[in-house]
């Protein structure tokens, strides 16, 4: 157990060390863009989406909070009383080439009598309520059937037969209640039988394996054979993605069903992370300009590079997490209802999650 966390510790440190070294095309290449034929970059005198800037685009936002039925309240920010206005009007513009502009109607066209499914947590959650509203934003008097539960929710566009599925999930693999508690199993995923059928998969995972304490949701992991009171959380985040893309691989038909994995979202609770005296991203009003940010990839992003390069079925990687980590100006902090505390992990609708559903949407048409 010990040796195995070590050289993936030893791993990420080196790929980090490439990162940080301006030589991150050597290491990432096949994961910076996508062709659906195999898991390459999208060629290189085309576009990488994921590299650019944020800048001023006085038609944003896409939606108006306070007509989009179908936002969270924690994520409407406008709402809760956040006084100011410009996170809302930044545009991610990539380097290489235009990013387009995001048409629901023509995503309700392709995808016609298809069903859509967001599997992880409450950052799918995000994702899912962002593209929901710009569908609605798009056609505000397409008829609509919405459902909200606890593990399973959905949002319809009857006229379309498009159906946007949102199956909550902490840690994609199971976490089961036996005679000792709550467990953790690294290696099983029971619940993916919800997931057949669909004919697009976006997966997302991370926030939950950190959580310690009273926010732990299971008492013990189960790593084989090995029933363990706690375990290194990134070697266990490896692990249980490891048992992920096996799942994916041996259950995903991808000539019928379309898979991506959104990136790592990352958190601003450190301030010095980019160079800040102040706590945390409250009262953060503008995003970080320059092509890299101060506290470099994060090793859960490194993690999730190395799982998706060893499978046999394609899947996209919307890698979010650079442009994501310039926006410490973008999170609900204190403006987010009844969310205690100051959330610097979720974002702002409309907002940030906006923009990674336009890089869907691109990667689906480009």
């Amino acid at each position: 157990m010990v040796q195995w966390s070590q050289l993936l510790l030893l791993l990420v440190s080196i790929i980090s060390l490439f990162l940080h070294t301006g030589r991150a095309e050597l290491v990432v290449q096949n994961v910076s863009g996508f062709s659906w034929k195999n898991k390459g970059v999208v060629s290189s005198n085309r576009c990488n989406l994921f590299q650019g800037r944020w800048a001023i685009d006085p038609s944003f936002p896409l939606y108006d909070s306070s007509s989009c039925p179908f936002i969270d309240p924690e994520f409407d920010c406008q709402k809760y009383g956040r006084p100011d206005k410009q996170y809302l009007k930044y545009a991610w513009k990539p380097d290489s080439c235009n990013l387009p502009r995001f048409n629901g109607k023509d995503l309700l066209m392709r995808w016609r009598g298809k069903k859509i499914m967001f599997i992880g947590d409450s950052l799918s959650l995000n994702m899912w309520n962002s593209l929901a509203c710009m569908l609605h934003a798009s056609l505000p008097n397409a008829k609509t059937a919405f459902s909200r539960k606890e593990t399973l929710s959905s949002v319809t566009f009857q006229d379309y037969g498009v159906t946007l599925f949102l199956y909550r999930t902490t840690y994609l693999v199971d976490i089961v209640r036996e005679n000792i508690g709550r467990v953790l199993k690294l290696d099983s995923i029971q619940q993916g039988d919800a997931w057949r059928g669909m004919d697009m998969l976006i997966f997302n995972s991370w926030h939950w394996w950190t959580h310690k304490g009273n926010s732990q949701p299971w008492d013990y992991v189960q790593d084989g054979s090995k029933v363990l009171k706690d375990m290194d959380r990134l070697m266990a985040f490896y692990k249980g993605l490891t048992t992920w893309s096996r799942w994916v691989d041996r259950n995903v038909d991808s000539s019928k069903t379309k898979v991506f994995f959104q990136g790592i979202s990352p958190t601003h609770y450190m301030g010095q992370e980019w160079g800040a005296s102040q706590k945390n991203c409250n009262s953060e009003q503008l995003p970080l300009a320059g092509s890299t940010y101060p506290a470099g990839t994060p090793a859960s992003a490194v993690v999730v590079n190395k799982v998706l390069n060893r499978m046999k079925t394609p899947v996209y990687l919307l890698d979010i997490t650079f442009l994501s980590q310039l926006r410490k100006d973008a999170h609900p902090s204190m403006y987010s209802g009844d969310h205690p505390g100051v959330d610097c992990s979720h974002w702002c609708l409309p907002g940030l999650p906006d923009t990674w559903n336009q890089l869907l949407y691109a990667s689906l048409i480009m």
